[in-house]
């Protein structure tokens, strides 16, 4: 064993910048899929969390006013109730901030199940009038705090200021403005002063004994009370996807990319395993001679680059442990949590395991071929066979090429097996880094062409209290403006009556509104519609079909013509026109405009200026944009091109040191035929070059194809629907490649003036 550490620290210090290369690139695969772990944990842990300690409801109904709900209690699978709670809608106002709001009925006394976890402030005080409680998504939104005054607007005329005592947590779908209210809880009096009459809705949760009877509960309870008497149903999977938004992807993106960088790098090490092998025939049949068993041989070679993964593993290991949570963004926020979890020890633990059994499983044959040398080495031959001139070869002699350019194709490709395994080697990363680019260039589409990706609006107006021609008036006041768009939103029963889509009316017949349709046509007649990926996958049904939904106990059939790019509600919406949702409702008002800019018109300006103009009486919103969500992994993609860079130069080196062993005793035919120093260089550089070209034409080629793959395949998979991939532009693939041939180019330079400069004595020790 000394002996093998002896050759494995010597062998190390001969190739520091190979194994300074390996060890970052490894590094960087590390920290990767760490954050990808952490994303994942930051996803889903927060909810779980949440839902646990409070005993969350599985199931949540609103139903009609003056219908008792609590003899679901006695269905089966039921363990027990929340509520029934008086609810209805209103609107929150805090410092010029609004937002729309559930008012929910509570007492002193939280509830048992689904029990509201303050995290700031207090519960209701038995007595009190005037105070009410957040739910925390609602509270970020409004920037309130506890001790605000809050004024609050119930559905009718009604209205008070209540001061703000607490905070809290639910496991309920978050506040998202403009689709989800955020709930506020207020006394019982108070609840019934800002929603007078018997409009009020009820509220009761489900918590069920098993959670994957889910889509059963619901059915027996719309049978027990009656379609025409619910108005929503919401479900624990509802909340969590909602919950977890894009952090979900985040790291699924992040975990494609780290396990493809440590393929990639699996694959370097393999191939400078088996290049150091070929190099090093006299030295392992001299230590086959001295004693050495196969065995040995094979656990040197793996222990010298497993000792370099080590390193690199503990080094990223170490640094996201150290530095992960002073990362900007959401990044940062999800290795805290990921760390506050007691198990988390275990992530690290699994991915540096994980490594280590790739790397060994990809050297383990590329260091069999050690064990297989013979003690007794075969001389090679003085003069190796000869090969017939390849067409190409022969084509470009005749067109007069510099012979460094001719010399330097056939020495690239004199031994095709090899040079197919370097491009694909080489290829790899540069798929990867393809891939990374088509991601960064479909996030830019969402900012930069949001009508393309199902976000033609830019914003959304909202006014409670006033009428369509008062908001049609405002909303067009500004030249900005080019076109308003009257739309209203309903929850649907599903076929089955197992949960609620969204059912959106929006545009008139008269002025359709433009949907991004990237299957099918756009709605242009009565009882047609367009729908989401999710939907589409939810109800199982495809372009074409007739879907039967229930609205407030009201059948609804719709014809679905086309699908399209829907980023809202995991694309759990159908959608057509608010004249169709008036055919059913003849008293349907529109609830908000849809507002279409002109190019270049910046949303946020536009806004303030009609909120200006309204003195306030709108609610102005930009519309919700999923760049904005993903924006925290541009940073994490372009270290991520970085590492695959590091992986791609260790490639390299490992590609230019057999050329150069290859081609030693061409060296000496070379300077025969009265090649000069700086020719027989041009030479060497010039067949690394190529093969970095062939692998940069390779490489885009498959990472195009496989980008809009598997970025369709994920929109697919997430509700948007394919058709959001875009690829990268001509200039990034262009300088990609360039990239990529500069670079073997001046890595290919230090081992080229070294091979130049060995003697001829040298040389020809080559031939045994």
């Amino acid at each position: 064993m000394r002996a093998v550490a002896l050759w494995v620290r010597a062998d190390l210090r001969v190739r520091r910048g190979e194994a300074l290369f390996l060890v970052l690139a490894t590094a960087g695969i590390i920290v990767s899929l760490l954050l990808a772990g952490a994303f994942l944990t930051y996803a889903a842990n927060p909810w779980q969390r949440v839902f646990t300690q409070s005993s969350g409801a599985h199931v949540w109904i609103q139903t009609k006013a003056g219908f008792d709900p609590r003899g679901l209690a006695g269905l089966e699978g039921v363990r027990a109730t929340s509520g029934p709670f008086l609810t209805g809608p209103g609107s929150a106002d805090l410092a010029g901030s609004r937002a729309a709001v559930q008012l929910r009925a509570a007492t002193s006394t939280p509830p048992e199940v689904a029990r509201p976890l303050i995290t700031s402030g207090r519960w209701l005080a038995p007595g009190a009038g005037d105070e009410v409680v957040l739910e925390s998504s609602l509270a970020r939104a409004l920037w309130a705090e506890p001790g605000d005054r809050l004024h609050v607007r119930g559905e009718g005329a009604a209205s008070d200021t209540l001061r703000i005592i607490g905070i809290a947590e639910t496991a309920e779908p978050p506040y998202e403005p403009g689709e989800v209210p955020g709930v506020a809880w207020v006394p019982t009096a108070t609840f019934l002063r800002l929603e007078p009459g018997e409009r009020h809705e009820q509220v009761i949760g489900l918590r069920l004994a098993d959670p994957e009877h889910t889509d059963f509960a619901v059915q027996r309870a719309v049978t027990e009370l009656g379609a025409d008497q619910i108005s929503g149903i919401s479900t624990w999977q509802e909340a969590r996807a909602a919950a977890q938004g894009s952090d979900r992807l985040l790291g699924l993106l992040l975990g494609v990319f780290g396990l493809g960088a440590l393929l990639a790098a699996g694959f370097a090490v393999a191939g400078a395993v088996s290049t150091r092998i070929r190099s090093s025939l006299r030295d392992i049949a001299v230590l086959k001679a001295i004693g050495f068993t196969p065995a040995q041989l094979i656990r040197m070679f793996l222990a010298e680059y497993l000792t370099l993964a080590l390193l690199g593993i503990a080094a990223g290991t170490l640094l996201t442990e150290l530095l992960g949570a002073r990362l900007p963004g959401r990044a940062g926020d999800a290795v805290q949590l990921w760390q506050a979890l007691p198990g988390h020890i275990w992530v690290p633990a699994g991915i540096a395991v994980g490594a280590i059994l790739l790397i060994t499983a990809t050297t383990s044959s590329a260091a069999w071929r050690a064990g297989r040398v013979s003690p007794v080495p075969v001389a090679r031959a003085t003069v190796p066979a000869t090969r017939r001139m390849s067409g190409t070869t022969r084509r470009a002699l005749g067109l007069r090429l510099p012979p460094a350019l001719v010399l330097g194709w056939r020495g690239a490709f004199q031994y095709p097996l090899r040079a197919c395994a370097a491009i694909a080697r080489l290829a790899v990363p540069i798929v990867l880094i393809t891939i990374a680019l088509g991601t960064w260039t479909t996030l830019d589409r969402f900012n930069s062409d949001p009508q393309d990706v199902g976000i033609a609006a830019a914003l959304t107006a909202r006014g409670d209290d006033l009428d369509d021609a008062s908001m049609q008036r405002l909303v067009t006041a500004d030249p900005a403006v080019t076109a308003a768009y009257p739309g209203a939103e309903v929850a649907a029963l599903v076929p089955g009556q197992t949960g609620t889509i969204t059912l959106r009316g929006l545009g008139t017949s008269a002025h359709p509104y433009p949907f991004v349709v990237a299957e099918g046509r756009p709605p242009d007649g009565p009882d047609e519609a367009v729908a989401g990926q999710g939907l589409l996958d939810l109800l199982d049904v495809e372009v074409g079909d007739w879907v039967r939904m229930t609205v407030r106990g009201t059948p609804q059939i719709l014809h679905i013509v086309g699908r399209i790019i829907e980023p809202e509600d995991n694309g759990r919406v159908i959608s057509t026109s608010l004249d169709t949702l008036r055919e059913r409702d003849p008293a349907l008002r529109a609830e908000f405009y849809s507002l279409v800019l002109m190019p270049g018109a910046d949303p946020s300006e536009v806004g303030d200026r009609l909120s200006d103009r309204a003195s306030d009486r709108l609610d102005i919103r930009e519309s919700a944009n999923t760049a904005d969500q993903l924006s925290s992994v541009r940073p994490v993609v372009a270290g991520l091109i970085g590492v695959l860079a590091l992986i791609g130069l260790a490639e390299l080196s490992t590609t230019i040191a057999a050329g150069v062993r290859d081609r030693r005793r061409d060296l000496l035919a070379l300077k025969a035929i009265g090649l000069t120093p700086r020719q027989i260089i041009a030479v060497i550089v010039a067949g690394t070059g190529f093969i970095a070209l062939a692998a940069a034409l390779v490489g885009t080629g498959l990472g195009l194809l496989a980008s809009r793959w598997l970025i369709d395949l994920q929109a697919a998979s997430s509700g948007i629907g394919a058709g959001i991939a875009q690829l990268p532009p001509p200039g990034a693939l262009i300088l990609l490649g360039v990239a990529a041939v500069a670079g073997a180019v001046a890595v290919s330079l230090l081992p080229a003036l070294r091979a130049v400069r060995h003697r001829l004595a040298d040389t020809l020790s080559d031939t045994l």
